[in-house]
């Protein structure tokens, strides 16, 4: 074995010297399982390209006054592009996040509540949970956001 064919490898503490050729090998293996991942992505690139060629091939183009018409939920445009949203559209935004945070935290604490060990503790945290929620719904409720008229 010459010199040349092997190499310092300070990461391996037991082995001082790798042989060049196990080496390369290492790296190999290593690049292989990423390019399972490369080939996978490649293939997904190829579906969604032919899939979109296809249908630009296979479509019929009949461009008409009223299909390139601007169009937004069947009304026509009339007037100016700018509208105004609602405020309120926050609030019943606010209030899903709310219940949606809610609903995903309720599910891991009943599992972690059943576990034995893990009662008193994990009751005190859904607690204060629960009051910082109900700060939140108390302020809806002053806010008259619950009353739907």
């Amino acid at each position: 074995m010459d010199v040349r064919d092997v190499a310092y490898v300070p990461e391996v503490p037991h082995v001082a010297y790798v042989p060049v050729h196990q080496q390369t090998t290492l790296a190999w293996e290593y690049f292989q399982s990423y390019s399972v991942v490369g080939l996978l992505a490649l293939v997904g690139v190829l579906f969604v390209a032919v899939a979109f060629g296809a249908g630009r091939l296979l479509r019929p183009v009949v461009p008409t006054p009223e299909k390139l018409l601007t169009y937004e939920c069947g009304v026509d445009p009339v007037g100016e592009g700018w509208a105004h949203t609602q405020v309120r559209y926050y609030v019943y935004a606010f209030l899903y996040v709310i219940f949606a945070v809610d609903s995903i935290f309720l599910f891991p604490w009943a599992t972690v509540f059943a576990a034995p060990g893990y009662g008193a503790t994990t009751l005190v945290e859904m607690f204060i949970f629960l009051g910082f929620l109900a700060v939140g719904l108390l302020y809806a409720w002053k806010k008259g956001v619950l009353a739907w008229a």
